[in-house]
């Protein structure tokens, strides 16, 4: 995000963000900070001044309120001053959100007693809902929390966490292991909150008279951090962070013809000539919407000319549209977005089609991947602890099968001719998970058993019947003989 601002003495390189806006917060150990909580109030300092701001920056982008054109103005005070804001943040991130998590991540385990505990727990916290708005502030913030907790309705829950208020600290080791999370508020007169969640406890801390102290300990049973933090890269660089200038100038340019064709209306009105009419009279006539030139005699008895134009900017039209289209495209090419406005994705895309499309996009979906899952293996990790501890359950997370699905339109009437154009066979059951109306195909096949012995028995019944009429009219015919 580096740009540059250049006088006739030098040039001098700015970033957008402080250097140490995006970077993890460390300490010794957690021993040595409870006896310095001094140390900890630096550290939400830190993270209050230098990283929220950045934090905020992103939130309004996503919402469409683009710092740089609503904050600019014009030295003209007399020409008109538009500020268009464009949604690409937003586009941006829900495309890649839907993309990622649009088909459920599916949490599969080896053992089917575990299988339905962590279908339970799942189902408790609508854990598909819960790990879209994980993507999405993935894609904002480069980061995202969420906090685990025993609920009163003794249920394990785990919720999102708001990344404006919440951070972890890890020790000052290579391995950078994490030490504590924590999440801090202000009350009305302006003192910390603090809940610092270390392996064992959720410690209460508050601040007295500009010092902290602590005023609650309990123990919470998940036997580790309880808030856990999940990294969009390496880098906890956002989808649409790297293009903030680009959408800058897409949003100045196109304000800057907004105003262009605003201040074309209220244009220089130029007459030339020698002309019989005065100031006031010209204004009223302008005003009006009509301009009657009536020219005085000339030197020798003739009448002069006179003409009436504007004086404004020349525009070149074709130029800035070509200029705004290379900025929107270098937008979708440097967040690895499709451009759909592109005639290359005019008609009908097979999902192999788009695949090859999207295959920057694939790159980046392969790392949020592998940071989304090291995350949700030790949220399923804390849970295993909890309910090991509490006997409701007991499990391997990392025997857990965790699969992300690419949300890409799907052509079944193509697959299914080149699966039976090789002589191959599908179960029952596969068949029925291809249809959009059943929403469990074993539970629609085990419908399917019990309802078959009782069309069977009808149909049975049906024939009896008939052939017992049939019987009974041959016997009253060989009577009758």
């Amino acid at each position: 995000m580096n740009g540059f601002e250049t006088d006739t003495n030098r040039t001098t390189t700015t970033t957008r963000f402080p250097d140490n806006a995006n970077k993890h917060l460390t300490y010794e150990n957690l021993e040595k900070l409870l006896e310095n909580l001094s140390d900890l109030q630096e550290l939400i300092a830190t993270h209050e001044g230098s990283q929220v701001p950045r934090l905020k920056t992103l939130e309004n982008y996503y919402l469409g309120k683009n710092e740089k054109v609503l904050n600019r103005t014009r030295k003209e005070e007399h020409l008109s001053n538009h500020k268009a804001a464009h949604a690409f943040a937003r586009d941006t991130s829900q495309f890649i959100q839907g993309y990622m998590v649009g088909v459920p991540i599916k949490v599969e385990a080896p053992e089917e007693s575990a299988g339905e505990l962590i279908t339970e727990i799942n189902r408790d916290n609508d854990a598909d809902a819960h790990n879209s708005e994980l993507t999405l502030d993935l894609s904002i913030y480069g980061r995202a929390y969420e906090l685990l907790f025993r609920s009163k309705q003794d249920v394990t829950r785990f919720v999102l966490v708001d990344p404006k208020h919440t951070f972890v600290i890890y020790d000052e080791t290579v391995e950078q292991n994490p030490i504590a999370g924590v999440y801090y508020f202000r009350d009305d007169n302006g003192n910390l909150k603090i809940n610092l969640h270390t392996e064992n406890n959720v410690i209460e801390i508050e601040e007295v008279n500009g010092k902290l102290e602590i005023t609650d300990q309990k123990p919470h049973g998940f036997e580790g951090i309880t808030i856990i933090e999940y990294a969009n890269n390496r880098f906890r660089q956002g989808d649409f962070e790297p293009v903030l200038t680009l959408i800058d100038l897409y949003d100045s340019a196109q304000s800057d013809t907004a105003n262009y064709m605003t201040d074309l209306n209220d244009a220089m009105l130029k007459i030339t000539g020698n002309l019989d009419i005065d100031v006031d009279r010209a204004k009223s006539m302008r005003d009006a919407n009509i301009l009657f030139l009536k020219t005085e005699n000339g030197v020798e008895g003739g009448s002069s000319n006179a003409d009436a134009d504007y004086i404004y900017k020349k525009y070149d039209v074709a130029g800035v549209e070509k200029y705004k289209d290379r900025i929107q495209n270098d937008i979708h090419k440097y967040t690895n977005t499709p451009n759909l406005n592109d005639e290359s994705f005019a008609g009908v895309q097979s999902g192999e089609a788009m695949k090859y499309k999207l295959f920057g996009l694939e790159q980046v979906r392969a790392t949020k991947e592998r940071f989304f899952k090291r995350s949700m293996r030790q949220r399923y990790r804390l849970i295993s602890n909890i309910s090991k501890t509490l006997r409701d359950g007991d499990f391997d997370a990392n025997d857990l099968t965790i699969t992300f699905t690419p949300n890409l339109p799907k052509s079944i009437k193509d697959e299914v001719d080149i699966f039976n154009a090789l002589g191959g066979q599908l179960s029952d059951e596969t068949m029925l998970s291809l249809l959009s109306f059943v929403d469990s195909p074993q539970e629609e096949l085990e419908r399917i058993e019990k309802e078959s012995p009782q069309q069977n028995a009808s149909a049975y019944g049906n024939f009896g019947a008939e052939q017992f009429s049939n019987a009974e009219q041959s016997q009253e015919v060989i009577e009758n003989e």
